[in-house]
């Protein structure tokens, strides 16, 4: 078979080698390279290149990809998509970090009928209401990553809890999922907070607020800088013993908890995807991206490996078009770092398990250490009514 040939990394238009069998597949990258996510559109980008590398000649395909920055700006995305769908002609997308970007591009892409596979954005409209066929699903959903660590709490004992997290919508829909699967479970929120999203440097007063509450937790979702110091904070503030801290796993991912320190030791959460995940196809991974690298991935990184995978699976399906890319993504499945993989038609989402973990001190720094692997679960299709796209 012929080697599928990744061209165009980082921002460059890059030209792919073909001949005139092949199946040419033009790849719009859209990510923030610069902005506050930069990092994790370059981990991302650094992911999706391994499994071109490492997939590629198992299928017929060659790729050409066309990177553009969104910088975080949704009216920037907007104007990038468009380039891409009308004057690039790409015929599929890759990308989005930001969830208020992939609101801003859902309409384009699903007018223009170009094929999306969201690489982060978690927003749970994107596979609910807002769903699209033309729209999978290669991360995981708000509600998806912090549902099931409800009832796994409260089996460890845990009665009462008292929430954090940013006011914004992934924010809320974080929480809101947690709530709902803790108080099913019959655990009880005691107290819930919502801290001015990118504004709030003091948590001192939202701290006081748990530690006189009475729960026997605290569960929050933070990421990036805000996570970096609210478990500084939290661990400052003398609470770990008493309070121990659990969340989405975006508060401690790997990408930037060795910025925590030694704050980060004991706090549990929970996500999609961990370095230490024990399986053949994660070891595999890993020791391609440390080469790359020289570090361990993030959840980001796995994102776009995946869906890098995704796309090489789609054409080994016979998928050549915006039509086909769309119809065969949707019936992809594999076993990747993350174990089972695979997308409900229902709602375009990713079904996959989710690690529950503890980050610990190892030899080399801070790592993971899996406590639990909860069931893959599909989302519920909170309004999502779609067909498949006519060929």
């Amino acid at each position: 078979m012929k080697r599928a040939l990744l061209a165009g990394l980082g921002l460059a238009t890059g030209l792919a080698v073909t001949t005139a069998s092949a199946d040419e597949i033009k790849v719009g990258m859209l990510l923030p390279y610069s902005g506050v996510y930069a990092a994790l559109g370059s981990e991302i980008e650094t992911g999706f290149n391994i499994a071109m590398e490492t997939f590629g000649g198992d299928t017929d395909a060659t790729f050409t990809v066309v990177s553009e920055d969104t910088e975080v700006k949704p009216p920037v995305a907007l104007g990038k998509a468009k380039k891409l769908i009308l004057q690039d002609k790409v015929d599929v997308m890759v990308g989005i970090v930001s969830s208020g970007v992939l609101g801003a591009v859902r309409d384009m892409v699903d007018g223009a009928g170009v094929p999306l596979v969201v690489a982060n954005a978690g927003n749970d409209e994107a596979t609910g209401a807002a769903c699209s066929p033309y729209i999978t699903r290669m991360s995981f959903s708000n509600q998806q990553v912090n549902r099931p660590m409800g009832g796994w709490m409260k089996e460890q004992g845990i009665n009462k809890v008292f929430t954090l997290a940013p006011d914004y919508a992934a924010g809320r829909q974080m929480i809101d999922a947690f709530t709902a699967s803790f108080t099913a479970a019959g655990g009880e929120v005691v107290g819930q907070e919502f801290t001015p999203f990118q504004k709030t440097q003091d948590f001192g007063p939202y701290l006081a607020q748990a530690k006189a509450s009475g729960a026997d937790a605290v569960y929050v979702f933070y990421a990036g800088g805000e996570a970096i110091s609210f478990v500084k904070q939290y661990d400052s503030f003398g609470l770990k013993a008493d309070m121990p801290l659990y969340g989405s796993g975006f508060l401690t991912s790997p990408l930037y908890v060795n910025a925590e320190g030694p704050a980060a030791e004991g706090v549990i959460t929970a996500l999609h995807y961990v370095p230490t995940i024990d399986s053949p196809e994660n070891a595999a991974f890993v020791a391609a991206f440390k080469a790359k690298t020289d570090r361990m991935p993030s959840e980001f990184a796995v994102q776009g490996y995946d869906a890098a995978r995704a796309l090489i699976e789609a054409t080994k399906a016979g998928a050549t078009d915006r039509a086909s890319l769309a119809n065969a993504l949707r019936q992809v499945s594999f076993d990747g770092p993350r174990g089972a993989t695979s997308i409900d038609p229902a709602t375009n989402n990713i079904v996959q398990p989710i690690y529950v973990y503890q980050t610990v001190a190892g030899e080399g720094g801070l790592t993971q250490k899996v406590l639990a692997t909860l069931p893959a679960e599909r989302d519920p299709a909170n309004g999502c009514d779609m067909a498949p796209v006519a060929n």
